[in-house]
C-alpha cells in the first residue's frame, strides 16, 4: 500500500501527522519565501523530531525554500540558492529526512535554456547530497526547466552525462503538470521513459484549466481535474504521496481518506 501524508505546518509535524492520519508528511524547515538557513521549530530540535518520527512510524520529507533558483544566470539569486540548498540537504539530514524537493527553477527569458541545464549540474557537482534531492516540476514560469517534459528530459540528460543520479530524483506534481499543459492520461509513461522512474507524487487537483500556467492547488474532486484520472495517475507512480491541498487538517485529511479507498478499492 502506498504511503499517503500531507504538506503541514514545521511546529510538530507528528501531532500534524496524527490528524490527518498520515503516513508521511512534508515541510518547510523556516520561511518558504525568504533567504535565511533552515531552522527545526519542533520541540528538542532535529534530534527530538528525528526520533519521534521513528518512533510514531512517519516518514519525513522537507520541501525546499520558493526562492531557490539554482538554474539562472542571476549570480545574486543562483550563488545563494546553492547555499540555501545545501543548508537545507543539511538540515534534513538531521532530522532524518527521506528528501529534500526543490522546484526546477528557471533561466531569464533571452537565456539559452542549455545555461540552465548546466547550472544545475554544477549545483549537483557541488553539493554533498546527505539525503535525495527531488526537482519537482512547474507549472509555469518564463523560461522554465521543469514545467514541460521535453526540458525535463533534456535536463537529465544533462545531469546523467555529468553528476552521480544517486541522490537525485524527481517529483510529480499532478496541478503543476495540468496547469504546464502535460496531459495526466500518460504523463506517468511519459516521465519514466525520459527519467526512469518517479520519486514522489504531489497529488492535487487544479483550481485553473489545462495549460493555465497558474500553480493554484484545490481539494480532490473539486478542481479541474478528473479525480479518477488523479487516482490513475498516483497508482501508475507508485511511489509515496504529499497531499497539498487546502482546508487545514479536514480538508488533507479527507482528501487521505478518499485517496486511500479508491487506491484499495
Amino acid at each position: 500500500m502506498l504511503r499517503i501524508g500531507a504538506h503541514v505546518d514545521q511546529a510538530d509535524p507528528i501531532a500534524e501527522a496524527a490528524a490527518r492520519k498520515a503516513d508521511l508528511v512534508q515541510f518547510f524547515l523556516g520561511d518558504p519565501q525568504g533567504w535565511k538557513g533552515p531552522v527545526v521549530q519542533y520541540e528538542g530540535g532535529p534530534a527530538a523530531l528525528r526520533a519521534a518520527a521513528c518512533e510514531a512510524g512517519v516518514d519525513l520529507y522537507v520541501h525546499a525554500p520558493y526562492v531557490i533558483n539554482v538554474a539562472t544566470t542571476n549570480n545574486r539569486v543562483r550563488i545563494p540558492s546553492r547555499k540555501l540548498l545545501q543548508q537545507t540537504v543539511d538540515m534534513a539530514a538531521e532530522i532524518g529526512a527521506r528528501a529534500v524537493i526543490v522546484h526546477g527553477g528557471h533561466v531569464l527569458a533571452g537565456d539559452d535554456p542549455e545555461v540552465g541545464y548546466d547550472n544545475w549540474c554544477k549545483t549537483f557537482e557541488r553539493t554533498e547530497l546527505k539525503v535525495p534531492v527531488y526537482i519537482e516540476n512547474t507549472a509555469g514560469g518564463g523560461n522554465a526547466m521543469a514545467r514541460r517534459l521535453d526540458r525535463i528530459a533534456r535536463l537529465w540528460e544533462a545531469l546523467d552525462a555529468r553528476c552521480d543520479l544517486t541522490n537525485v530524483g524527481f517529483c510529480l506534481d499532478t496541478c503543476h503538470a495540468h496547469a504546464g499543459g502535460e496531459d495526466l492520461v500518460d504523463v506517468v509513461d511519459r516521465v519514466k521513459a525520459v527519467i526512469g522512474g518517479i520519486d514522489l507524487v504531489h497529488a492535487n487537483d487544479s483550481k485553473d484549466a489545462f495549460d493555465s500556467g497558474r500553480d493554484r492547488h484545490e481539494n480532490f474532486g473539486k478542481g479541474r481535474i478528473d479525480p479518477e484520472l488523479l487516482v490513475a495517475v498516483v497508482a501508475a507512480a507508485g511511489a509515496p504521496v504529499v497531499c497539498e491541498t487546502p482546508g487545514g487538517v479536514a480538508g488533507q485529511a479527507t482528501d487521505i481518506a478518499w485517496l486511500r479507498a479508491r487506491l484499495s478499492g
